[in-house]
């Protein structure tokens, strides 16, 4: 299986990697540069054709915004720039796809907006057909002094499209136009987090019923309930990522749920663990039941194999990417021993 890895680029990085995952025995092998890019932080796939978007995490890329790059992927993973765009904000640290893969979605941490790019004719980015300005503040006034999208994710029906802003402690709901490339406030147009939650990444359920979301600042979970007719999320509960007693300083990151839908895994910079929750099958709430060390420093993002059987997290501060066997039954993970060094990885994305 070929991996891309995005990565920031300040300490030698040239951009986006790929290795091999031997889905076998665990191992990472093959390092190899596969685009020459700035800071290529978060990446994603188009869902039907083979192309593959990187959101370039730098304040003055085009214009004194960040930018979001295109690729084609050809034989053997091989990477092709096709365009680039401004992401209309500084510091783009999401991607996704949506509207039936007519669009590109770009979350602008630093600045807090996100904004929409038409998907071209073999795959190249046209010009934002819509942007978005969060608005507000949160509790922390080092980190919550304005707004900051984290993520810009379609909800599984491509219907709706949710944006965890960190700043305002707001998942921001919209419907998403495909005729005319814009994002319209749904009915409820945003969930509200308790105050200094941090709301970073959100993760849907198989069933399509339940959301989860990942708090950086607030280093919790908070599951809701989710109507997938409106768009709208109602607060089922929130519970620590970490263990009790533990006081050091640590933030939340990444969230995904296993194919079972048996278990949520979110992972922790600072405590450097991959926490796994069990799902309550008849409310949706999670309770953890287990932490796995990271084996490094700051895991950012990390992904579950689509059977649910393996684990790959990056530590971006280790400089390495290990992974995992998963206990289904369980949810808990087993280290392989198997440990790839790459400089400042942040996002994984299998090649399936």
């Amino acid at each position: 299986m070929l991996v891309y890895i995005g990565t920031y680029t300040s300490q030698g990085s040239e951009g986006i990697y790929a290795c091999e995952f031997d889905p076998a025995t665990g191992a990472l092998d093959g390092l190899r540069p596969m685009a020459r890019t700035a800071n290529p932080t978060y990446l994603c796939f188009h869902p039907e054709r083979p192309y593959l978007y990187a959101a370039n995490e730098v304040s003055d890329a085009m214009g004194k915004s960040g930018a979001v790059s295109a690729y084609a992927i050809g034989r053997e993973g091989a990477l092709t720039r096709l365009n680039q765009q401004p992401s209309h904000g500084t510091s783009p640290c999401y991607v996704s796809v949506g509207a039936a893969g007519r669009y590109v979605l770009v979350a602008n941490y630093s600045s807090g907006t996100v904004a929409v790019l038409p998907i071209e004719a073999g795959g190249a980015l046209g010009e934002a057909t819509d942007v978005v300005q969060h608005e507000g503040s949160g509790a922390d006034p080092r980190r919550q002094e304005g707004p900051h999208a984290h993520c810009i994710v379609p909800d599984p029906g491509d219907r709706f499209v949710l944006s965890c802003d960190l700043g305002t402690d707001r998942v921001m709901i919209y419907r998403l136009d495909a005729a005319a490339g814009s994002l319209l406030p749904a009915a409820a147009p945003y969930a509200l987090l308790a105050p200094g939650s941090g709301p970073r990444h959100i993760a849907f359920h198989p069933n399509g019923r339940w959301a989860y979301v990942i708090n950086e600042l607030g280093n919790t979970m908070t599951a809701f309930t989710y109507q997938a007719d409106t768009g709208r999320l109602d607060e089922i509960g929130s519970v620590s990522t970490l263990p009790a007693g533990y006081a050091e300083t640590t933030y939340c990151a990444d969230v995904h749920v296993a194919p079972s839908g048996r278990y949520v895994y979110g992972s922790n910079r600072g405590h450097d663990s991959i926490v796994i929750l069990r799902v309550d099958e008849a409310t949706g709430m999670v309770t953890p039941v287990g932490w796995a060390p990271t084996q490094g420093s700051f895991p950012r993002n990390f992904f579950l194999s689509p059977d649910g059987t393996w684990l790959l997290a990056a530590n971006q501060k280790g400089d390495s990417v290990v992974s995992y066997r998963v206990d289904v039954a369980t949810g808990l993970l087993e280290p392989t021993g198997h440990t790839l060094r790459v400089s400042m990885p942040v996002c994984l994305l299998p090649l399936l």
